[in-house]
Order: structure tokens, then sequence, then C-alpha cells
């Protein structure tokens, strides 16, 4: 392709995106005049208008969202390309963002992050608290960290914890006036705090499994959260039993403060992974993040 044509089309794309010639200019470093010149050029040749222009915005014809659709990731892929080279040359730099679930990201991504990023301070981590399991590449992160059964086939995933487990556990407060449960049914005679899921909306069901035999409960109670700290905060105070990870409550158990039950229906499953589409391009920034998360036993 002739130098002319990248330039005409870089020019293209950034007009569409921005909606804006004022905009598109401004972020080019050139004239409007000179940019509205090169994009006429540009439809002149391939002998079709690949934008509408009125006197508030500008939008792309039908050709022209064809031909964004089909350059744009292009653009991308040479930027994040010389991105990557230019890393090779300077220190690590760049902007990661992750989606995580709050228990993850307090008991896994933080305490392995304070000791990484003092070392690269030109590399930049957002992390997004999310209970849902949302479509990373739709929403622009560059990962995600799910428990190893849900990430999806397609994705590569990366081992950052080891197996987890959940405690049902009540306060002795709570148990002074209610016999603990035997079985997962038993549930149905007591308050639970509930977890609300943001995906769906819906009231995360209780997991339980013994001798290969699953069990989901749906629990009842007064109270709602969309968070493990409210729900273990309630469960201390007394207002009913919680399901939540094993860590977060051990020293409770161990203090008196929490009993425990049910443990025998609740075996371990796999733990937290980092995910991200097996056609990222990896970046040396990306590349040291994923070694530093990565769960070594």
């Amino acid at each position: 392709m002739a130098r002319e044509n990248f330039n005409d089309l870089l020019a293209f794309v950034t007009v569409a995106r921005e909606g804006s010639f004022t905009r598109a200019a401004a972020q080019l470093g050139v004239s409007q005049s000179a940019l509205s010149h090169t994009i006429r050029g540009l439809e002149a040749r391939l002998g079709l208008r690949l934008l509408t222009r009125t006197t508030r915005s500008v939008a792309a014809t039908e050709a022209g969202e064809r031909l964004l659709n089909t350059v744009a990731p292009r653009f991308e892929e040479i930027e994040a390309e010389l991105a990557a080279l230019s890393e090779l040359r300077d220190k690590p730099a760049g902007n990661i963002r992750i989606t995580a679930a709050e228990h993850a990201a307090n008991t896994v991504l933080w305490p392995k992050l304070a000791a990484f990023l003092p070392d690269y301070p030109d590399i930049k981590i957002e992390i997004i608290v999310n209970y849902g399991l949302i479509d990373i590449v739709a929403e622009r992160y560059d990962a995600g960290v799910r428990l190893g059964d849900q990430v999806a086939k397609d994705m590569i995933a990366v081992r950052i914890a080891p197996d987890l487990r959940m405690a049902v556990v009540g306060s002795p407060t709570y148990f002074a006036k209610r016999a603990p449960p035997q079985t997962p049914h038993d549930l149905a005679a007591h308050d639970c705090i509930n977890l609300r899921l943001q995906t769906y909306g819906g009231l995360y069901a209780w997991e339980f499994a013994k001798d290969g035999h699953e069990l989901n409960v749906r629990v009842q109670g007064q109270l709602v959260f969309n968070g493990s700290p409210p729900i273990l905060r309630a469960a201390l105070a007394g207002f009913g039993m919680a399901c939540v990870p094993e860590d977060m409550v051990q020293e409770h158990i161990a203090e008196g403060r929490l009993k425990r039950v049910l443990k025998e229906w609740c075996p371990a499953f796999p733990g937290y992974h980092l995910y991200y589409p097996s056609r990222r391009q990896s970046s040396p920034a990306f590349a040291l993040l994923v070694d530093a998360l990565r769960y070594r036993a």
C-alpha cells in the first residue's frame, strides 16, 4: 500500500470514530480543511461515499462502516505492536484493565500487585470489581478473574490461586436459638444471608456436593447484600448463616466468633484463574503481570 493510502485510511478511521472533523483534525495534528480534502480524495479514488456530513455531525455510510470494521482493528494491532516494541527498548509500560469479584481482588490480586508494582512504576493497573460473568472483549478489559470452571474454552486461563472452598457459618448467638443444620435440606428452617448476583439480578444458590451428589439450595432470610464483606459482618452480628469463601472466616472460626456447619458438604473446587482472549497480542507489561500473578504451589 502506498504511504498516502495508509495515511488516508488513518484519517478516515479517526473521523469515523470521533464523529467530528474538528476533533479528528486536532487528534491528527492537521487542519480541518486538509483533513476534509484527504477524505474527499479517498472517496474519489474508491468511487464511494464513506461519510455523511451534516452541520452538526459526521457518520459513516454503509460502505464506510464496512471499511471501518475492516481497517480499524488492523490499526489497533499495529499500534499495539509498536507499543510492545517500544517497551523492549524502554521500561515496560502500559495500562492494563482487569475485572474481578471483590474476594479475588482483595485476597489474590492485591497482595501480588503490592509486591509487583513498585518495580514497574510505568505499568498502570485498573481493577473493576464485578461479580457478573461479563464479556471482557466487548467491555474492553485486558483480562478477567474467574473460578477455573467458569472460564470459557476459547480463553487462555492461568491459575493464580489454589483451590477454593466455601464455608457455611453462623455466630454462637444465632445457634443459641437454632439447632445447627445437619444437611443442606435443613437450611429451609434457617435464616440465611443472601448474595445478589449482578449479572442476572438473581440470588446466589448455595452449592453443595457430597459423595458425587451435587445440590444447589435457594435459601431465605432477612438480609440480601451484593458483596461478601457485609454478609460476613451480618453473620458475626447474629443475623443468620452465611456461605462465604473459607479463607474469609478461618480466623473467626478459630477464635470462636463463628461456628462452621455442613463442612463435609463443601468440597474444594478449582480456584481463581486469570483469563484473556487467545488472540490478544501480549505486551511485555502484560506478560510480566501474568507471570507475577501465576500461582506457584
